[in-house]
């Protein structure tokens, strides 16, 4: 930060440089805040963490944003980002204890494992393109905001700063009273009405060119954007079973920080062909799109998802001993008769995404030549270490209810075996 503020024929490149680091650096912590929530708090706790989080957030940040541009407006720019640079040192020196655990999933597979739940799942991908929806519109207004102070509102820095108080304003007033909204509204209803009113301020903010109206539209701003943020990121970790949680949150976090990027720079082309307030008449008719998909992108209510992990598979036995990186293929069995097997077979959908968002890397359905009342289902997990984690703590109460809902269409049990890589394994003594 000191390199940015110093003087010399790269400054800008420097600038850049910077700023993407601190870029990194802020997604990087903003996941670690949330990896340390959806571990400390119960499951039904994280509506009110999400939303005390956004509060505070908000209630830290704006006052120390305007702070730094009184300070940028009466001082040196090198003198606030040696400050800057002082107050991230001293974080640097803090050392949390070291902890040690043993059942640590390794990197790459968990980032696949979390990847396959994202791909695999139709609700997670509601709910992040509901949110893609509402965070590229809505992001134009903090890519354009420090034009709008300047050229619409003939503002300086001291003004920029109290725009951006404002935005804060309502995005606490938003993140305190979400739990009071959410008695009476549904998290669905509560998307469409925060992009409503997000659409009808920036709408206002194209015709103003008084910092006095200004202010109001930001705060109604600032309320839209916190509701929208606090209700996609609660409902996503209401809905996540706990093993991938954090991991799903990641994607969130992913997402939400990428429409901005991509946004940002589009909404400055549109201003350069365009001008400022025809870009923002553009960014409230497309949240009027957003507040429309409230019936054909429906965001469910999680809280009544039970995502607690049960362990319902047998336990197989083996006269093999596979070792943790073998791959393994389940292949089961199952007889259905004629009658049932159009139902047998729409029902194992929902079993080929139960098996894939759990873990599984391929899935199959075979019919047996011989006996035409036979089918057998295929699926590959990637280790045998992989697999086991499917055994003791990836499914839930519904993919349970997916194997109850398929097994009614079939005669008898079914029949499941574990085929592994003839090289890979070595046979168990008899007696073991």
């Amino acid at each position: 930060m000191v390199g940015a503020a110093g003087r010399g024929t790269h400054r800008q490149l420097v600038l850049v440089v910077v700023l993407l680091c601190v870029s990194v650096t802020a997604a990087a912590f903003g996941f670690l805040i949330y990896r340390l929530v959806v571990t400390a708090w119960p499951p039904l706790a994280l509506l009110d963490t999400t939303v005390l989080d956004a509060a505070e957030a908000h209630v830290s940040e704006r006052p120390w944003l305007v702070i730094s541009y009184q300070a940028v407006s009466r001082v040196t720019v090198p003198i606030v980002y040696q400050a800057l640079a002082v107050s991230v040192a001293v974080l640097l020196l803090w050392r949390r204890p070291a902890t040690v655990r043993n059942d640590r999933e390794r990197f790459l597979p968990a980032l696949r494992a979390g990847g396959r739940y994202v791909r695999h799942e139709p609700v997670i991908r509601t709910m992040l393109l509901r949110f893609v929806t509402f965070v590229f519109p809505a992001g134009a207004v903090w890519a354009l905001l420090p034009l709008i102070a300047s050229r619409q509102l003939s503002a300086g820095a001291g003004g920029y700063g109290l725009l951006f108080s404002a935005l804060g304003v309502g995005a606490v007033v938003g993140a305190l009273g979400l739990g009071a909204i959410k008695q009476h509204l549904t998290s669905n209803s509560i998307l469409a009405v925060a992009a409503a009113l997000f659409g009808l301020a920036l709408a206002g903010l194209a015709f103003t060119s008084s910092m006095w109206v200004a202010i109001p539209l930001l705060a109604l701003c600032g309320f839209g954007w916190s509701s929208s943020v606090a209700t996609v990121t609660s409902e996503l970790q209401l809905f996540l079973p706990g093993w991938v949680r954090a991991r799903g949150l990641g994607v969130l976090l992913m997402v939400f920080l990428g429409t901005q990027a991509v946004a940002a720079p589009l909404w400055g082309l549109a201003v350069q062909q365009f001008g400022i307030p025809a870009a923002l008449l553009l960014a409230a008719a497309m949240l009027g799109v957003s507040t429309a998909l409230v019936g054909v992108l429906p965001v469910p209510d999680s809280y009544q998802f039970d995502r607690s992990p049960l362990a319902y598979w047998d336990t197989p036995r083996f006269t093999l001993a596979p070792e943790p990186t073998t791959p393994v293929v389940v292949s089961i069995r199952y007889q259905v008769d004629h009658a049932r097997q159009a139902a047998f077979l729409a029902a194992m959908q929902s079993m080929r995404r139960s098996r894939l968002r759990s873990g599984a890397t391929r899935w199959e359905i075979y019919r047996v030549g011989e006996d035409p009342r036979v089918f057998i289902e295929q699926f590959e997990v990637a280790t045998w270490e992989e697999h086991q984690r499917q055994h003791d703590g990836r499914l839930t109460l519904e993919d349970k209810a997916i194997e109850d809902a398929t097994f009614a269409h079939i005669v008898g049990r079914p029949h499941p075996e574990h085929l592994l890589p003839a090289r890979a394994v070595t046979p168990t003594p008899p007696d073991a």
